[in-house]
Formats: C-alpha cells, structure tokens, sequence
C-alpha cells in the first residue's frame, strides 16, 4: 500500500500558515493530462499487423542498405536518412558496420565524392558516430589566402552541410570555427532566394542544426522533407512513418498511467502553488529517451522530474528557510521516522518521493540492487544544492560566478537525471558507469552548464520580479560590472565551449558505452530545446509547446 495513503484528508487540509509571509508565485497554466487518462490502445490484431508490416520494411530497407554499399554517396546519404527520420534504432549494428568500413575505405577519398557536400557529410556521421576524423579535411576548401573560397557559397547543399558537420567541432578546431561563422552568415543571406524543400531544411538548420535537435521530435517534420525528395525510398520512408505512430500509440499509454498516477497525488489541493507540468515533463522525458525499450525508464524519470519540479518551486516559491531545512533534513533521512516535524504541506511531496524510490526497488533484480542506492544520492546531492540556493536567497547574497556555478551545476539535476536514466538502461549501465557519474565528468559538466546557462538567460528577469537568487548573469554582471547584453554574450560563449567538450567526449575511445553517453547529449540537447532564444517554454508554456505535444502525443502521421 502507498505511504500516501495512510495520510487523512484533515491533514491536508492545514497546508498554510497564513501569518508566514511566503513569496507566492503566479505560474503559467500547464497541458491539461486529462485527455491521455482515458487513452484506449488498438485492439491486439491491429498492433500485430501494424508490427507484422514493420518488420517487413526493416528487412527491406537493410536490403536497399546492402544494395547501396558500393556506391560511396548513396550510401551516406542512406544512413542519413535513416538517423534523420528517426529509425537508427532499428539498424545500429548495419550503420555502425557501415561506418566503420566508410572511415577505412579509400574510395571514399578519391576525386569524385571529394566535393563539399560529400566531404561534409562523411565528417559529420562519422563524428556522430565517434570516429576521430581529422577536420584537415577542409583544408582543401581553403584559397591561398587560408578563407573559404567563395566560389563555395554558391553550393547551398554543400554549404548546409558544412555548416552541419561544423557543429561536431571540439577545443581548437580554428577551421570548424572558421567553417561554422562563414555558412551561418552566407545561409542567412541566402534563405530567403532558395526554393521548397531546401529553403525549408536552411532555415531548421539555422535555427537548430542536427548536432542540437532531438530525434524524435526532429523525425515528424523530416518525414516530409524526405518525402518531397525524388530519390527517396518508399519502403524506408514507409517505415518511419509506421514506427513514428506505433511510438505514439505507446507514448500515450505510458502518459495515461503518468497522468493517472498525478491526478491521484492530487498535488493541486495540497500544493496549489508549484507548477502542473506532467504533460511537459513527459515529453521532456521522451525526447531524451524515445526507444520502446525504454518505457519504463520513461515512466520513472517522469515521475521523478515531476516530483523533483514541485520540490524546486517548494525550495523557490514558497517554504521558510527554517521549513526547507526539515525537508532537506528529512530527505537526508530517507524514512517516515521524523516526518511529523515537517509542515503539513510538504508531507505529500516528502511522501511521494518515497514511493517513487520504493517502485524502483522493487522493479530492479537483486544484481542491479546498487541503482537505488545511486538514485537516491543523485536526489540527496540535489537537495543540498536547493538548500544551499535557498540560504543565499534569504540572506540576500549575490556569490561569485564560480560559487554560484559550483552549487548550481548540481541543482540544475543533470547529474541527478543522468543517474536516473541509467537506472532504466538495464545492465549496460554497470556500478562503475554510475560511479562515473558522481565523479563528475566532463560531458556531464557540460551539459549542466548548458541548461543551467540557457535556463538563467531564459527565465532570470520573471524570477527576479518574483524574488529568487541572483542568476549567472546577474552574478557575472555584478562581478565584472558589465551590462546585461554583455553577461549574456559571454554565457552564450561558455555554453559553446561546452558543446565542444561534449563533442569531444564522444570520440572513441569513450570512458562509458555511446548508449550511456547519448543519454547526456539528449539532455543537453533538451537545454537547447526548452530555453534557446531565451525564452523558457517548460515555465511560461505556450504555442511551441503545445505544437510539440501534439506533434508527439495526440496527431498520427498521414500513411
């Protein structure tokens, strides 16, 4: 029986004490869950004709793959496609062999796939795919005077994929720099004389280039592109079809469970004040974590985001100093014993986390026991770095950059998400992967530097109206007595540098399996997502958010 069950109506009734003055927040509405409760799945024939025909297009689709191995340009353009449309899933060990015979072939050097686009195309999977291939490369773009010629900027197809194959630089890579500012300023320029699709494909890549996007919400609108394309394979555009809405129809019975199981916490009689983001979070969780394999580590990392949000606004937006070090106390604790000291109002919550940890424990085997023990630290560091957050806000201190990003590396819950993740990712993600983790890597680093500075740049000023501590910016501002424009130029510098640093931990030898690792990269790639153009589409929810929800959850793609 759930621990929340055992407390009384009466007692969540006495949440406020209305002589404690609290600084109350008026959050954005939230995606209403209720249409996902009653979510009814096909009948079992449909299901199994519908996977009979997946089936058939995968055996299809390798042929076609095998079939276009002598041929150096069909081939990468394949693999391509297939990584863009989001079904690489299904093909991991036939790309993986491809690429690895592409990084070793000599034919792909000869004079007739030695053009811009080609070149560009074969460095960008191959980094993708963690192969250290040298950006010398591009030195043969290169006129006497060491610029891109410009004879170059009228290849728009190879231009775009300079542009693209830019985006996997790592520290000192001048040329990818080079590569990267010369194809953003000549596509801007450009966009707007070219014709459909390609006008379409520059402007998604100027506005999110690959390296950036999140697959599965990248798949949709790709579909079409490649559709529109005369070269294109039925049976693999068939297949991602198929799949992107076989996906679906899953997605939505796990939103069902997850929208039930949030209606029955019924945080929004006990906890008015935090945020109602279960939709959100879902998705937020899916982009991350797309695969069917995965259902049940969505399920969790759902749940766990949710719970992990209410306490952030709890810690932001409306405990005491004094309450929020009993709950951090009490989360130190990690048992019932002791929760009657804590105030009514956070006993749902403090109850709630317990029972998400206990479905954990229960799920995993004895051989993989160690994952709670993980998930429940990743949760205490967490915790602290609240705490510490908060301390400074009720004592009005604005720290140094680096003191703030000491604390706030941690309290942005990347490390948290990261451990979570890996309890989902079955035995792959061994005791010393989760090791790894808490040691703080550097691809982990990275990415908390991502969402943390892209999250600060989104949403410092509504938070500072409503009472919060100083930002980044508004500690790099005070520390170096710079404008606000200026603190921003030199974030948006920084998130860059870690973007190389991600970059760089994917080229092989890798310290983790590339699984492991992807689930870091998607989560950076969700920064990028929720708070780019500084603005934050996961608190002040609105049309790009609601578009994608549809997208992902509710509308089908036309077969």
């Amino acid at each position: 029986m759930s621990v929340l069950s055992n407390m009384s109506s009466h007692s969540l009734a006495q949440n406020y004490k209305p002589e404690v003055k609290r600084p109350m927040v008026n959050f954005h509405p939230g995606i209403r869950g209720n249409p996902f409760i009653n979510y009814t799945p096909d009948d079992e024939i449909t299901r199994a004709y519908n996977q009979k025909q997946v089936e058939d297009l995968k055996d299809e689709v390798r042929r076609e793959q095998l079939a276009a191995a002598g041929k150096p340009s069909q081939q990468l353009n394949f693999i391509d496609a297939i990584q863009r449309l989001g079904v690489a899933y299904h093909f991991e060990e036939e790309i993986e062999e491809a690429l690895r015979h592409i990084c070793d072939d000599h034919h792909y050097s000869d004079d007739k796939y030695d053009d811009l686009y080609n070149v560009s195309l074969r460095f960008r999977l191959l980094r993708q795919q963690g192969y250290n291939i040298s950006c010398d490369v591009f030195n043969k773009f290169k006129d006497k005077n060491g610029s891109f010629r410009e004879s170059l900027i009228g290849d728009v197809q190879g231009m775009l994929g300079l542009y693209e194959a830019a985006h996997l630089r790592v520290q000192e890579e001048d040329i990818l720099d080079e590569a990267l500012a010369f194809t953003t300023t000549h596509l801007k320029s450009l966009v707007k004389h070219l014709d459909h699709p390609l006008a379409v494909q520059v402007t998604q890549a100027l506005h999110r280039p690959i390296r950036k996007g999140l697959e599965r919400l990248e798949a949709r609108p790709y579909i079409f592109i490649y559709q529109d394309e005369a070269s294109h394979s039925k049976a693999l555009l068939k297949l991602a079809k198929l799949d992107f809405n076989l996906l679906q129809s899953l997605y939505k019975k796990e939103l069902s469970h997850i929208t039930r199981w949030w209606e029955d916490l019924d945080f929004s009689s006990s906890l008015p004040f935090v945020r109602d983001r279960v939709v959100e979070t879902y998705l937020w969780i899916v982009v991350a974590c797309f695969e069917p394999q995965y259902s049940y580590a969505r399920r969790i990392q759902t749940k766990l985001l949710v719970l992990i949000t209410v306490i952030d606004d709890i810690y932001d937006a409306y405990g005491t100093l004094e309450e929020l070090e009993l709950f951090t106390e009490a989360i130190e604790r990690w048992d019932n014993n002791g929760i009657e000291k804590l105030p009514e109002y956070m006993k749902p919550c403090y109850l709630a986390v317990l029972d998400a940890y206990k479905e954990i424990e229960e799920k995993e085997n004895e051989e993989r026991s160690y994952c709670v023990h993980y998930a429940k630290e990743a949760m205490k560091n967490s915790v602290r770095a609240y705490f510490n957050e908060a301390k400074w806000l009720h004592g009005e201190y604005v720290p140094t950059v680096e003191e703030y990003m000491g604390v706030a590396l941690v309290s942005c819950d990347v490390p948290m998400f990261t451990i979570i993740s890996f309890v989902g990712m079955g035995f792959i993600a061994t005791k010393e992967a989760f090791d790894w983790v808490l040691n703080g890597p550097k691809i982990v680093r990275a990415c908390s530097t991502i969402i943390r500075l892209m999250d600060d740049m989104a949403s410092h000023k509504f938070e500072q109206e409503r009472g919060h501590i100083a930002s980044s910016v508004e500690c790099y501002m005070k520390q170096y007595s710079v404008s606000e424009q200026l603190a921003y130029h030199e974030l948006n510098k920084q998130v860059e540098k870690a973007w190389k640093d991600i970059n760089q931990e994917f080229l092989r030898p890798t310290a983790i399996p590339m699984p492991l690792l992807t689930r870091v990269l998607n989560f950076a790639r969700t920064g990028d997502f929720m708070y780019k153009g500084r603005e934050d589409i996961f608190t002040n929810v609105g049309e790009v958010m609601k578009d994608n929800v549809a997208s992902l959850f509710i509308d089908p793609v036309p077969i």
